[in-house]
Protein backbone atom coordinates (compact mmCIF):
# COMPACT_ATOMS: atom_id res chain seq x y z
CA UNK A 1 0.00 0.00 0.00
CA UNK A 2 1.20 3.58 -0.41
CA UNK A 3 1.05 5.13 3.31
CA UNK A 4 1.36 8.89 3.70
CA UNK A 5 2.79 9.78 7.33
CA UNK A 6 2.45 13.27 8.21
CA UNK A 7 4.28 14.35 11.62
CA UNK A 8 6.64 17.32 12.59
CA UNK A 9 9.13 14.95 14.05
CA UNK A 10 11.73 14.04 11.84
CA UNK A 11 12.94 11.42 14.00
CA UNK A 12 9.19 9.51 13.99
CA UNK A 13 8.79 10.01 10.34
CA UNK A 14 11.88 8.36 9.77
CA UNK A 15 11.06 5.28 12.48
CA UNK A 16 7.48 5.14 10.64
CA UNK A 17 8.65 5.06 7.07
CA UNK A 18 11.78 2.39 8.08
CA UNK A 19 8.69 -0.28 9.79
CA UNK A 20 6.33 0.41 7.40
CA UNK A 21 9.02 -0.30 4.35
CA UNK A 22 9.97 -3.23 5.93
CA UNK A 23 6.16 -4.11 5.59
CA UNK A 24 6.43 -4.17 2.43
CA UNK A 25 4.39 -0.50 1.79
CA UNK A 26 5.49 2.64 -0.17
CA UNK A 27 5.81 5.67 2.19
CA UNK A 28 5.99 9.23 1.51
CA UNK A 29 5.95 11.43 4.86
CA UNK A 30 5.86 15.33 5.70
CA UNK A 31 5.62 17.62 8.74
CA UNK A 32 2.79 20.02 7.85
CA UNK A 33 -0.17 20.23 7.48
CA UNK A 34 0.46 22.69 3.92
CA UNK A 35 2.50 19.20 3.16
CA UNK A 36 0.12 17.19 3.70
CA UNK A 37 -3.00 18.79 2.04
CA UNK A 38 -0.88 19.60 -1.08
CA UNK A 39 -0.01 15.68 -1.71
CA UNK A 40 -3.17 14.45 -0.77
CA UNK A 41 -5.52 16.63 -2.71
CA UNK A 42 -2.97 16.98 -5.78
CA UNK A 43 -0.96 14.17 -5.54
CA UNK A 44 -0.81 10.85 -6.20
CA UNK A 45 -3.42 8.79 -4.37
CA UNK A 46 -2.59 7.10 -0.83
CA UNK A 47 -4.25 4.13 0.99
CA UNK A 48 -3.80 5.29 4.53
CA UNK A 49 -2.98 8.49 6.27
CA UNK A 50 -0.94 8.35 9.65
CA UNK A 51 -1.60 12.00 10.46
CA UNK A 52 -0.35 13.46 14.07
CA UNK A 53 -3.22 15.87 15.40
CA UNK A 54 -0.09 18.17 16.20
CA UNK A 55 1.36 19.88 13.52
CA UNK A 56 3.59 23.60 13.34
CA UNK A 57 0.87 24.95 11.15
CA UNK A 58 -2.08 23.85 12.60
CA UNK A 59 -4.03 20.88 13.70
CA UNK A 60 -4.18 17.17 12.32
CA UNK A 61 -7.87 17.06 13.06
CA UNK A 62 -8.67 20.57 11.26
CA UNK A 63 -6.91 19.24 8.43
CA UNK A 64 -8.85 15.70 8.32
CA UNK A 65 -11.85 18.12 8.42
CA UNK A 66 -10.70 19.97 5.22
CA UNK A 67 -9.75 17.38 3.84
CA UNK A 68 -13.15 15.15 4.00
CA UNK A 69 -15.09 18.29 3.00
CA UNK A 70 -12.89 18.54 -0.49
CA UNK A 71 -13.78 14.89 -1.04
CA UNK A 72 -10.38 12.59 0.40
CA UNK A 73 -11.91 9.64 1.35
CA UNK A 74 -8.07 8.29 1.94
CA UNK A 75 -8.79 6.15 5.84
CA UNK A 76 -7.22 8.33 8.23
CA UNK A 77 -5.44 7.26 11.18
CA UNK A 78 -5.10 10.02 13.98
CA UNK A 79 -1.68 10.16 16.18
CA UNK A 80 -1.64 12.11 19.79
CA UNK A 81 -0.32 12.14 23.14
CA UNK A 82 -3.51 13.04 23.91
CA UNK A 83 -5.68 10.09 24.81
CA UNK A 84 -8.23 11.44 26.21
CA UNK A 85 -12.08 10.96 25.30
CA UNK A 86 -13.00 14.46 23.95
CA UNK A 87 -9.81 14.37 21.67
CA UNK A 88 -10.87 10.62 20.49
CA UNK A 89 -14.77 12.27 19.36
CA UNK A 90 -12.97 15.41 17.97
CA UNK A 91 -11.42 13.49 15.71
CA UNK A 92 -13.45 10.82 14.96
CA UNK A 93 -16.43 13.62 14.43
CA UNK A 94 -13.92 15.44 11.69
CA UNK A 95 -13.92 12.28 9.69
CA UNK A 96 -10.55 9.96 11.29
CA UNK A 97 -11.22 6.58 10.99
CA UNK A 98 -9.05 4.88 13.46
CA UNK A 99 -7.32 6.52 16.38
CA UNK A 100 -3.84 5.92 18.26
CA UNK A 101 -2.25 7.39 21.46
CA UNK A 102 1.11 7.92 21.96
CA UNK A 103 3.17 6.06 22.84
CA UNK A 104 1.91 3.35 20.63
CA UNK A 105 3.42 -0.22 19.82
CA UNK A 106 4.93 -0.60 16.38
CA UNK A 107 3.03 -3.92 16.14
CA UNK A 108 -0.02 -2.40 16.87
CA UNK A 109 0.32 0.39 14.40
CA UNK A 110 1.24 -1.84 11.55
CA UNK A 111 -1.68 -3.67 12.25
CA UNK A 112 -4.01 -0.99 11.71
CA UNK A 113 -2.83 0.34 8.84
CA UNK A 114 -3.46 -3.29 7.55
CA UNK A 115 -6.83 -3.05 8.42
CA UNK A 116 -7.60 0.39 7.15
CA UNK A 117 -6.05 -0.66 4.03
CA UNK A 118 -8.11 -3.56 3.50
CA UNK A 119 -10.90 -1.14 4.25
CA UNK A 120 -10.51 1.04 1.62
CA UNK A 121 -11.52 4.68 1.08
CA UNK A 122 -14.99 5.44 2.23
CA UNK A 123 -17.21 7.91 0.17
CA UNK A 124 -18.35 10.28 2.86
CA UNK A 125 -20.79 12.85 1.58
CA UNK A 126 -21.80 15.52 3.75
CA UNK A 127 -24.90 14.31 4.51
CA UNK A 128 -26.80 11.12 4.66
CA UNK A 129 -30.21 10.50 4.31
CA UNK A 130 -32.04 7.37 5.79
CA UNK A 131 -35.87 7.68 5.34
CA UNK A 132 -37.49 10.66 7.53
CA UNK A 133 -33.15 10.80 9.04
CA UNK A 134 -30.46 12.73 8.22
CA UNK A 135 -26.92 12.42 9.56
CA UNK A 136 -25.51 15.57 8.87
CA UNK A 137 -21.77 14.84 8.93
CA UNK A 138 -20.32 18.58 8.07
CA UNK A 139 -22.47 20.14 11.11
CA UNK A 140 -22.35 17.03 12.98
CA UNK A 141 -25.53 16.25 14.25
CA UNK A 142 -28.60 14.21 13.35
CA UNK A 143 -31.91 15.46 12.03
CA UNK A 144 -35.42 13.09 12.57
CA UNK A 145 -38.24 14.83 10.66
CA UNK A 146 -36.44 17.84 10.29
CA UNK A 147 -35.75 18.21 13.48
CA UNK A 148 -32.48 17.72 15.55
CA UNK A 149 -32.06 14.46 17.93
CA UNK A 150 -30.17 15.19 20.45
CA UNK A 151 -27.65 13.32 20.90
CA UNK A 152 -24.26 13.18 23.31
CA UNK A 153 -20.82 13.42 21.84
CA UNK A 154 -20.61 9.57 21.58
CA UNK A 155 -23.86 8.37 20.82
CA UNK A 156 -23.45 10.73 17.62
CA UNK A 157 -19.94 9.41 16.96
CA UNK A 158 -21.54 5.94 17.56
CA UNK A 159 -24.19 7.15 14.52
CA UNK A 160 -21.88 8.79 12.41
CA UNK A 161 -18.86 5.89 12.07
CA UNK A 162 -21.94 3.24 11.39
CA UNK A 163 -23.89 5.72 8.65
CA UNK A 164 -20.82 6.81 7.09
CA UNK A 165 -20.57 3.16 5.94
CA UNK A 166 -23.90 3.02 4.58
CA UNK A 167 -25.28 -0.50 5.47
CA UNK A 168 -22.02 -1.98 5.65
CA UNK A 169 -21.63 -4.30 9.34
CA UNK A 170 -19.28 -2.46 11.87
CA UNK A 171 -17.82 -5.03 14.62
CA UNK A 172 -18.80 -4.42 18.00
CA UNK A 173 -14.93 -4.14 19.30
CA UNK A 174 -13.95 -2.20 16.19
CA UNK A 175 -16.80 0.77 16.84
CA UNK A 176 -15.78 0.35 20.57
CA UNK A 177 -11.87 1.20 19.46
CA UNK A 178 -12.60 3.72 17.65
CA UNK A 179 -15.21 5.73 19.88
CA UNK A 180 -13.69 4.62 23.28
CA UNK A 181 -10.38 4.30 22.03
CA UNK A 182 -10.00 1.05 24.40
CA UNK A 183 -11.54 -2.27 24.23
CA UNK A 184 -12.46 -2.89 27.99
CA UNK A 185 -15.67 -4.48 29.67
CA UNK A 186 -17.23 -1.19 30.46
CA UNK A 187 -17.00 -0.02 27.26
CA UNK A 188 -19.31 -3.44 25.96
CA UNK A 189 -21.36 -2.28 28.32
CA UNK A 190 -21.63 1.06 27.52
CA UNK A 191 -22.21 0.52 24.41
CA UNK A 192 -25.29 -1.96 24.66
CA UNK A 193 -26.77 1.36 26.30
CA UNK A 194 -25.84 3.65 24.45
CA UNK A 195 -27.38 1.64 21.26
CA UNK A 196 -30.45 1.30 23.44
CA UNK A 197 -30.49 4.84 24.09
CA UNK A 198 -30.29 6.24 20.44
CA UNK A 199 -32.95 4.06 19.34
CA UNK A 200 -35.65 5.55 21.94
CA UNK A 201 -34.46 8.75 20.56
CA UNK A 202 -34.58 7.52 17.02
CA UNK A 203 -38.35 6.49 17.76
CA UNK A 204 -40.37 5.14 15.08
CA UNK A 205 -36.98 5.25 12.70
CA UNK A 206 -35.28 3.04 15.75
CA UNK A 207 -34.91 0.12 12.92
CA UNK A 208 -32.40 1.83 11.29
CA UNK A 209 -29.69 1.17 13.81
CA UNK A 210 -29.60 -2.96 13.60
CA UNK A 211 -27.54 -5.19 15.80
CA UNK A 212 -26.13 -7.60 13.68
CA UNK A 213 -25.64 -10.82 15.87
CA UNK A 214 -22.12 -12.09 17.05
CA UNK A 215 -21.25 -9.75 15.05
CA UNK A 216 -21.68 -5.80 15.26
CA UNK A 217 -24.36 -3.13 14.07
CA UNK A 218 -25.11 -1.79 10.68
CA UNK A 219 -27.05 1.57 9.98
CA UNK A 220 -29.84 1.95 7.56
CA UNK A 221 -28.68 -1.71 5.86
CA UNK A 222 -30.54 -5.04 6.16
CA UNK A 223 -29.34 -7.18 9.24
Amino acid sequence: MRVLVVDDHAETRRLLARNLSLAAHAVSSVGSCADAEGALLFGSPFDVVILDVMLPDGSGIDLCDRLRAGGVGTPILLLTARGDVKSRVSGLEAGADDYLAKPFALAELLARVKALGRRGPILRDRAASFGAVVVDFEARRVRLDGQTVPLTARELAIVDLLASRRGRVVARDQLIECVWGDVTDSARASLDVLVARIRRKLGSSAGLLQTVRGIGYTFGGEA
